[in-house]
């Protein structure tokens, strides 16, 4: 099983690089699962809804 982990996604511009190269990380990679820390999702303050739907 290949596992991509990713750090901490940040606010607005985290979200972009995120959704950006995911697609291309997992053709490229091909992993089975992605984990990461979305604590700061919504610029440094939690996660809200709007931000976890994007």
């Amino acid at each position: 099983m290949r596992i991509l982990f990713v750090g901490d996604i940040v606010g607005d511009a985290g979200r972009k690089v995120a959704i950006d190269k995911l697609s291309y990380l997992k053709d490229n990679y091909a992993y089975d699962i992605s984990i990461a820390n979305i604590e700061n999702l919504a610029g440094g303050f939690g996660i809200t809804k709007e931000t976890y739907d994007a």
